[in-house]
């Protein structure tokens, strides 16, 4: 039997989301996988409630998957998309494989702009101290990868477009298939 794997990540809201999912359904295929795009779904949005189709229809996919991979470079700020980040717990909480990756290898305390140190803590320029462990993202994403699935897949230097390049995606699925 074929496994399915959910494909999470800010891809979607790319202005070549569809092809971009294309491309990684058939690497997925060319892995042994089935995999399981968001934008597969036929949802109308300029429905009433587009949103809330949206959301059950990837619940369902979710449901259906045996694994997620999810693309966690940070989008609209220094870390990942905050619906991907839900997808990522809740296939996590499900129990189920979870795979991830990052094209933006940087620490993530690196990313935040006008840090300063006080008394050896980040503070950010809200005042706020920033999550400094040396992880590419927020501790609760790097440690559900690495009880649920496999340590989070970074480049070893930023590809020169972040949201095209499938290396660290593929990287994933032969961990996956290793499994």
């Amino acid at each position: 039997m074929t496994k399915a794997i959910y494909l999470a990540g800010p891809d979607v809201f790319l202005p070549d989301a569809v092809e971009i999912g294309r491309r990684k359904v058939a690497l997925c295929a060319a892995y042994g996988f089935n995999g399981l795009f968001p934008l597969d779904s036929a949802i109308d949005p300029k429905a009433r409630d587009a949103s809330l189709q949206i959301f059950h229809a990837n619940q369902t996919m979710m449901d259906r998957a045996d694994a997620i991979i999810a693309n966690l470079t940070p989008f609209r700020g220094p870390s990942a998309d905050a619906g991907t980040v839900y997808e990522l717990g809740y296939m996590a909480g499900k129990g189920k494989r979870c795979f991830a990756y990052c094209n933006d290898p940087r620490i993530y305390a690196d990313r935040i702009v006008g840090i300063t140190a006080s008394g050896g803590i980040k503070i950010d320029r809200d005042g706020s101290t920033v999550e400094d462990f040396g992880h590419v993202d927020n501790l609760m994403m790097i440690h559900a990868l690495d009880l649920h699935g496999a340590p989070l897949v970074t480049p070893t230097r930023m590809p020169s477009d972040i949201w095209r390049d499938l290396a660290s995606f593929e990287q994933c699925l032969t961990i996956a298939s290793a499994r």
